[in-house]
């Protein structure tokens, strides 16, 4: 028993002695700390305030029949391009009961006054030949005749009008052809052919047969955050990214600033307007959500590192530059206008100056036994 515990004990022993030496060779190879660097590049540096909304057409007019109706016909579809005066579809009239009995009436009696009328014209005409009545009277009766000719036609065409909305004599100005107002895109045709419509009025603002915008003449509509408006004025230049066009940037000018802001989850908002210079090789549609970059400032081809390379002594920036084989030294910076990822750099640094970054020991990530290597 006695044996055992010896020749566990000298077990024990050996263990805690190679245990040691094992730590006292690591300490002695420790390897040495490598640190990446980085050097300064020529960028473009822009700050910039960023709005959230749409682009959407400068003015969408809606299109409305001039009389109430059954829609009878449509000219046109979302995406067809028009002219101010284009023919956009046509209304069939339905006759009012009431006005239709009046405008019957008045034919019946435009009748019957053309026919006394004619009778008279035909009876003084020959008196007149006769000698028997003056020039001066014949006259009257002659007048008679052509304003009784005239009082059918117009209580013929206003029958026509309360039956179909239009006459034979005035059918190209019809009110029932309903025309484009202004030229550019039809966007949307929110009626079906069958329908009825109504004309505007003071108690209806009417049935909207189309909407029509200029799709060349766009905005970007948009909100900006109370903390923002103050830095911003018209004029100013924006960038405006659209989410369903990858990669593709419109240039804008700001042309609008809400005097007065509204609250939405809890913050105030302003809403601003851009006008959005189009692209020869891309179709904005409207109504796409964009974000809109608003350049508060700009600096081109300048030097410029990332923030994270700057570190602070009593509130003065510098950076660790390297002089030697990873060995660094202090050298203060005279920095400018930062977009919060890189900085302008002013003086302190050249474009070839290699800059340590703080703690990137890669000794720490290839491992003790790794002997690390030194990034460029």
């Amino acid at each position: 028993m006695k044996k055992l515990f010896a020749i566990l004990f000298v077990l024990v022993f050996l263990g805690a002695l190679g245990g040691s030496g094992y730590l006292l060779y690591r300490r002695a190879h420790k390897p040495p700390v490598v640190y990446r660097v980085e050097t300064p590049v020529r960028t473009t540096i822009l700050k910039k305030a960023v709005a959230t909304g749409a682009v959407v057409p400068r003015q969408e007019v809606a299109i409305k029949p001039q009389v109430s109706g059954i829609l009878d016909q449509l000219e046109v579809e979302p995406g067809t391009l028009v002219r101010s005066g284009d023919l956009v579809a046509r209304v069939r009239v339905v006759p009012n009961m009431v006005s239709l009995n009046a405008a019957q009436s008045r034919v019946e009696r435009a009748k019957i006054a053309l026919d006394q009328a004619t009778a008279d014209h035909t009876r003084y005409q020959a008196l007149r030949e006769e000698g028997t009545v003056s020039q001066a009277q014949y006259q009257q009766f002659e007048i008679a005749l052509r304003n009784a000719t005239e009082e059918l036609a117009a209580a013929r065409d206003n029958l026509d009008i309360v039956e179909r909305g239009t006459t034979g004599r005035l059918a190209s100005a019809a009110n029932t052809l309903v025309r484009a107002t202004v030229s550019g895109m039809i966007l949307e045709v929110p009626v079906e052919i069958g329908r009825s419509v109504i004309e505007a009025n003071t108690f209806n603002d009417g049935t909207t047969i189309a909407t029509v915008a200029d799709m060349d003449d766009m905005i970007f509509k948009g909100r900006v955050d109370e903390s923002e408006v103050g830095k911003i004025r018209p004029g100013m230049h924006l960038l405006v990214r659209i989410g369903a066009i990858e990669a593709a940037v419109f240039d804008a000018t700001l042309e609008h600033i809400a005097p007065k802001g509204v609250e939405e989850s809890g913050a105030i908002q302003f809403e601003i307007r851009a006008a959005v210079a189009p692209r020869p090789d891309l179709f904005l549609r409207a109504n796409y959500s964009a974000n809109a970059d608003i350049v508060l400032d700009r600096r081109d081809d300048v030097l410029a590192i990332d923030e994270s390379l700057l570190q602070f002594a009593d509130g003065e920036p510098f950076v660790e530059v390297e002089v030697g084989e990873q060995r660094f030294e202090r050298r203060p910076v005279r920095l400018g206008l930062s977009d919060g990822i890189r900085v302008e750099i002013l003086s302190g640094l050249d474009e070839g100056t290699r800059i340590k970054q703080p703690n990137t020991d890669l000794t720490a990530v290839n491992g003790a036994g790794g002997g690390g290597r030194r990034a460029g």
